[in-house]
């Protein structure tokens, strides 16, 4: 969108001088009865008009017809209806060129032949460029700062404070309730919040971005359901970026990955979560993982922003007047993945000259000494200029709630330079607004200020730039082994050495280096060790033809479909450890890449890392770090140290399969993926490449696969 077209929405969406309400009632127990009790009850200023042939007066105004009938062209217009009069509501709204129309109708997703209908009717009319669409499942917008209250959601009928810098976009309706009536029990007060509903038209992306040119809006909250359009989250997420504005989500569906993708371990170590949490990543969004912290995180996440403090595993001091939270704190710490740091040397002795003696421990507990203003204060100034800590946490225990001129005033008097956080142990709802007054992120829960830090620390710049849709392609085929290992050349990943040979036997001899592994040979296996299909420490003819019949046996009396006539017999490279590298393009993201500890349990251990492709070096090394069982391939407590340099080039390679996308490649895997000794590189004894349409040139496969192969 353009700046003009940015203000356009905008304005229409969340600052209308004037809505219409089709659809209301004067049943106060109905839903839609509510937002013209909301916006009567908010005083609104703007000119309301109200629509329904069932009534002359509805909540006190006249009711007309149809929107067509309205005196003026609305800028915002709020259908209650059912489905189908809602689509001949927002037809009418596209040819009189209303700003935005808000469906709250359901009705519209699904695989039935209504849904479809009306889903490709609301299409059509958002298609014409004349009026925006919000929803359908929409419960509306509010902006309390301008008393626009134009929602049917119940949490909003009571007031809520005013002068926030937070604007919150929900795909589901009822969170932006859940979020109102929190933030007000907690003091946090929000710009604008907007149900997007099901985003025929306009996505949770688009309704940001329109936003992101105003200098109220300081932040961002996204509840999100799904990544279905990615691309105009992407848009969004670079311009916030650019203008230094946190953007954070929760992301819902840590399900498992779907059945249709256990053809491969990638589609199932690869799954909605796992890619959501890459692609959120990649686009400079902090995901957090508990409720309140995405209410509470905000000025931590501008602070951390501002100061360009971006680390994995944060190093945090933590302040208490009281042990118990204090040591609450400090676990939570280190559970969430942060290093919870106790003072250096040099800082013990600055706190012993200031009269604070801490012993050795991570904690510095000032115990009830802490609720004096000048020894709290005077242990996070120290506390704040050393140099051995990212981030400081004040935890200020009961006085918080009788007293917080004691132990929580120093606090929001010390911050304004390294990130620094509260965590209030008591109920102490007056604490918490002189932390947040004072722009200190100040939490209800030890969870939620480690979520927090670790999350917000967490951040990087958008990585890649908007991806548009991805169709992706149809599989109708699972390459043979030889073929795969041809793709992966093409790549620029190894493979271990190996020959194709014709069965049945007897052999005269093994025509690789011994030992070697003996697998079934034939288009559409993934997992070959299920068949029965892998002999392993082959080392001589007889046990090769040994070893052939019993594959064929086994995977004939297994599956009597896969063809046995054909055994790929591969030399067994000696690694330190064992790698799993996938690819794959998902719909919503578009390509991403996998690396999983390998072999046949890669699933089980589920220690993997994604990110959307390509990556560079950079990224890849991120990605290594990420997977617990390469830390023993690095010189872990003596062990021989892997050649990790050749398997992030592995990585950086296989990231860029987008090219092949084109010729059909759909997934593609490599497991495992043998690490050798440090400087002897990397080599693939296992490959999966599944195709789409028999569109990947055979020839090139042959040329690709022709090296290595044999047949005596």
């Amino acid at each position: 969108m353009t700046s003009d077209t940015r203000e356009h929405l905008y304005r229409a969406l969340a600052r209308p001088r004037s809505v219409a309400v089709v659809g209301a009632s004067d049943d106060p127990a109905k839903t839609t009865a509510r937002p013209l009790r909301n916006l009567a009850d908010s005083k609104w200023a703007g000119e309301v008009y109200v629509v329904n042939p069932n009534r002359e007066v509805v909540g006190g105004y006249h009711a007309y017809d149809t929107i067509g009938d309205v005196p003026t062209v609305p800028d915002h217009v709020f259908v209650l209806t059912g489905a189908d009069s809602a689509i001949d509501a927002a037809r009418e709204c596209a040819r009189m060129g209303v700003g935005v129309v808000t469906i709250m109708a359901d009705g519209f997703v699904g695989d039935s032949p209504e849904s479809r209908r009306r889903m490709a009717a609301l299409e059509e009319i958002a298609s014409s460029g004349h009026t925006r669409i919000l929803g359908p499942s929409s419960l509306g917008v509010v902006n309390p700062a301008r008393r626009l209250v134009l929602t049917a959601n119940a949490a909003f009928a009571e007031p809520l404070p005013t002068g926030g810098g937070i604007f919150v976009a929900s795909q589901s309706g009822s969170a932006i309730g859940a979020l109102a009536s929190r933030g007000k029990d907690a003091g946090i007060a929000f710009h604008t919040m907007v149900s997007t509903g099901s985003e025929v038209d306009l996505s949770l992306g688009e309704v940001c971005l329109s936003s992101v040119d105003d200098p109220e809006v300081t932040s961002y909250i996204l509840f999100v359901e799904n990544l279905s359009h990615a691309g105009d989250l992407a848009a969004f997420a670079r311009a916030a970026a650019e203008r230094g504005k946190p953007v954070l989500a929760y992301k819902l569906g840590r399900s498992e990955a779907a059945a249709e993708l256990a053809v491969s371990h990638t589609g199932a170590l690869a799954g909605d979560d796992a890619i959501a949490d890459a692609a959120l990543r990649d686009l400079g969004i902090t995901r957090v993982h508990t409720f309140d912290a995405l209410l509470e995180a905000h000025a931590l996440a501008r602070s951390t922003r501002a100061r360009g403090c971006v680390r994995s595993a944060p190093r945090v001091a933590v302040v208490s007047t009281t042990g118990g939270g204090g040591a609450m704190m400090v676990d939570c710490l280190a559970l969430a993945g942060a290093e919870p740091t106790g003072p250096g040397e040099r800082t013990r002795a600055e706190l012993a000259a200031a009269g604070i003696h801490t012993g050795g421990g991570t904690l510095v507990d000032l115990t009830l000494a802490g609720t004096r203003y000048e020894v709290m204060k005077s242990a996070l100034d120290i506390l704040l200029a050393a140099p051995e800590f990212d981030a400081v946490v004040a935890v200020p225990g009961s006085s918080a709630r009788f007293h917080p001129e004691l132990a929580v005033k120093p606090i929001v008097d010390a911050a304004g330079g390294k990130p620094l956080a509260a965590f209030v142990v008591p109920s102490a709802p007056e604490a918490l607004q002189m932390l947040r007054d004072g722009g200190v992120s100040a939490f209800r829960s030890p969870e939620a200020c480690a979520d927090a830090i670790v999350s917000v620390f967490s951040y990087r710049p958008p990585r890649l730039e908007v991806r548009p849709p991805h169709q992706v392609p149809v599989v109708t085929g699972v390459l043979d082994e030889q073929s795969s290992y041809g793709v992966f050349a093409e790549l620029g990943v190894p493979h271990a050495p190996f020959v194709v040979l014709d069965t049945p036997g007897p052999f005269d001899r093994i025509p690789v280096s011994a030992p070697v592994a003996v697998k079934i040979h034939a288009a559409g296996l993934a997992h070959k060790s299920d068949l029965g299909g892998v002999v392993l420490g082959v080392t001589d003819a007889n046990g090769l033809t040994s070893a052939v019949d019993t594959i064929v046996s086994s995977v004939s009396r297994t599956d009597p479909t896969v063809p046995t006539d054909r055994v790929l017999v591969q030399h067994m490279v000696r690694g330190l450890g064992e790698a799993l590298i996938g690819f794959r393009v998902d719909p919503d993201v578009g390509p991403i890449v996998l690396l999983a500890a390998g072999g046949v349990l890669a699933e089980l251990h589920n220690d993997r890392s994604v990110r959307l492709a390509p990556v560079d070096a950079d990224t890849a090394q991120e990605m290594i770090d990420e997977v617990t069982a390469f830390r023993a391939l690095s010189g872990f407590r003596g062990l021989p140290e892997g050649d990790l340099g050749a398997l992030r080039d592995a990585v950086v390679a296989v990231s860029h399969a987008a090219g092949l996308v084109d010729r059909g490649v759909v997934e593609l895997e490599a497991n495992p993926v043998l690490v050798c000794a440090d400087g002897e590189g990397v080599f693939a004894v296992d490959a999966v490449v599944r195709v789409a349409g028999g569109s990947y040139p055979d020839r090139a496969l042959s040329a690709m696969a022709g090296a290595g192969s044999m047949n005596p």
